[in-house]
């Protein structure tokens, strides 16, 4: 309603405009925006330079992604639309690892990655293996004395970052967004910490009543990944996904970067798992037992106890928020 009536059911509209300057640009609707956002209208484009530009460099690999983020029921095929937070799907372009195509490229060339970010919150989003510069952002190419190497950049709500990068290093390189939540697909935390716990007698009891019951999280959240327990059709599980030597357990924002010297320009075909050369891969101790390093005395530092002070116990007053504040 403010620059334009709203499309309605059955109608089409048509947009011209000036493509002013290169970049990379991302849309989405205004009319009912939680709503339609919450399923899937959304998206990029890439107005290219129509020759030479000073601040965009050739590349051999140029790839574009969306972050998405949806809330959807296990079981379920639509989204809710009227949640802002807490979500528990987080995907690149709505795929989420494992069914995600991997990034490829030759040994030895030049790749672009175009990241825009449509979800509620940030993502500081990682590449393994290399170091990248970011060169473009939504307002522009960003001028060459103002990039610096990198490994993480973040990116806000309703950003787009642009890197670029040399695939100088051959193997399978991860990529993904650096907040753990992010990559454990739709698992729920809102759980007990059962590390240390001797449950062994409870279950025992337990399965007396219900004999499929299992412990879960004794040894931290991995275990879960690899129960792969019965759930409804259409459910996103959680930190699924196998490598060559086990399980990757990530899930939702994850993906691979796969740089191989034998991959044949513009081929972006999946080559499979890469082969370590020997002795680049870490290996178990075969060795006799490590013995823990001895405990030297140690003096007391001054002000600690045992050094003859004697100091008053600390008054400690926990922070009570903004409620005494007028």
């Amino acid at each position: 309603g403010l620059n334009q009536p709203q499309i309605q059911p059955g109608k089409t509209f048509v947009y011209e405009f000036v493509a002013r300057r290169p970049g990379t640009f991302m849309y989405h609707p205004h009319a009912d925006e939680m709503t339609q956002m919450a399923m899937g209208m959304m998206g990029m484009w890439i107005t290219h330079p129509k020759g030479r530009h000073p601040l965009i460099n050739d590349v051999d690999r140029d790839y574009c992604f969306l972050l998405n983020a949806f809330d959807v029921e296990p079981g379920s095929m639509t989204p809710k639309i009227n949640t802002m937070l807490d979500f528990n799907i987080w995907s690149f372009n709505s795929r989420v690892f494992p069914g995600i195509s991997p990034l490829v490229a030759r040994l030895g060339e030049r790749v672009r990655m175009r990241v825009g970010n449509l979800t509620m919150t940030n993502h500081p989003v990682h590449v393994h293996g290399i170091e990248f510069e970011v060169t473009g952002t939504d307002g522009g190419p960003v001028p060459k004395t103002a990039r610096w190497p990198e490994v993480t950049t973040d990116i806000a709500v309703g950003q787009m970052r642009q890197i670029e990068f040399l695939a100088d290093e051959p193997g399978d390189w991860a990529v993904h967004c650096h907040k753990s939540h992010h990559t454990m697909g739709a698992m729920g935390h809102d759980v007990p910490t059962m590390i240390g716990v001797d449950h062994r007698g409870l279950v025992q009891k337990i399965q007396k009543l219900v004999p499929d019951y299992m412990v879960m999280g004794e040894r931290g959240m991995a275990d879960m990944g690899e129960m792969e327990m019965e759930l409804p059709v259409n459910t996103f599980p959680m930190m699924t996904g196998a490598g060559p030597y086990g399980a990757v357990e990530m899930g939702g924002m994850f993906t691979t970067l796969k740089v191989r010297a034998d991959q044949k320009p513009g081929d972006y075909t999946d080559p499979g798992w890469y082969t370590l050369p020997a002795g680049t891969q870490a290996y178990e101790y075969q060795g006799a037992p490590l013995q823990p390093a001895p405990s030297a005395a140690q003096p007391a530092m001054p002000g600690m106890p045992g050094h003859g002070h004697n100091h008053p116990p600390a008054q400690v007053r926990k922070p009570m928020g903004h409620g005494n504040h007028h």
